[in-house]
C-alpha cells in the first residue's frame, strides 16, 4: 500500500508543474487581454461598451477617465499578482525533493509564496475598497472581488511554511548526530 501511495504522489508530483504553468499563462493572458481592451478603449472610447468578457464599463469611462484607469489597473493586478503565485510555486516545486523534501531552499520559497499571497489579499482588499468608492460616487458597482479566499490560502500556506521550517530543522540536527 504504501508503494502504491508513494507512486501516485510522485505522478501527482510530474502533473503538478504542469498545472502550475498552464494557471501561469491564464493569468497572463487575461492581464494582456485586459490590457489590450484598455489600450483600444483609450483610442476609442466605444471599446468599453465591450471591454473585456462583456463587461460594460462605458459609463465608468465616460464619468471620469482616471476612475477607469484605476479600475482596469486593478483588473490587470490581480491576475499578474496571481501569475506571480504561479510562477513561484512552479519554481518550489522544480527544487522539490520527495526523497529529501525538507530543504531550506524550498522552505524560503513557500515563505515566498505565503507573502505574494498575502500582497495579493491587500491589494483584493484595497479593490473592494475601491470599488466602493466609486459606487458611492457613480452608483454603479463594477467589480467585486473575494479576498476572504486568501486568508485561508495565507493561514494554510503558513502552516506549511513553519512544518517545513521545523522540518529543515529536526533533518539538520539528525544529520549532526549521526
Amino acid at each position: 500500500m504504501k508503494f502504491k501511495t508513494q507512486r501516485s504522489s510522485e505522478k501527482l508530483l510530474k502533473i503538478m508543474p504542469v498545472l502550475a504553468w498552464v494557471v501561469l499563462i491564464l493569468y497572463v493572458a487575461e492581464a494582456g487581454a485586459i490590457l489590450i481592451s484598455y489600450t483600444i478603449s483609450c483610442i476609442n472610447p466605444e471599446g468599453t461598451k465591450d471591454f473585456y468578457m462583456g463587461l460594460n464599463l462605458y459609463d465608468l469611462r465616460q464619468f471620469g477617465f482616471w476612475y477607469y484607469t484605476g479600475f482596469v489597473f486593478f483588473m490587470v493586478a490581480l491576475p499578474l499578482m496571481k501569475s506571480w503565485i504561479s510562477f513561484l510555486v512552479i519554481k518550489t516545486l522544480s527544487k522539490f525533493n520527495l526523497k529529501n523534501p525538507f530543504s531550506m531552499e524550498v522552505a524560503r520559497r513557500l515563505e515566498k509564496i505565503c507573502f505574494a499571497t498575502l500582497g495579493t489579499w491587500f491589494v483584493t482588499l484595497l479593490s473592494n475598497i475601491y470599488t466602493s468608492l466609486l459606487m458611492k460616487i457613480t452608483g454603479k458597482l463594477y467589480g467585486n472581488w473575494l479576498s476572504t479566499e486568501f486568508i485561508f490560502m495565507i493561514g494554510l500556506l503558513f502552516i506549511i511554511t513553519t512544518v517545513f521550517k521545523r522540518g529543515v530543522e529536526i533533518q539538520s540536527e539528525n544529520e549532526l548526530t549521526v
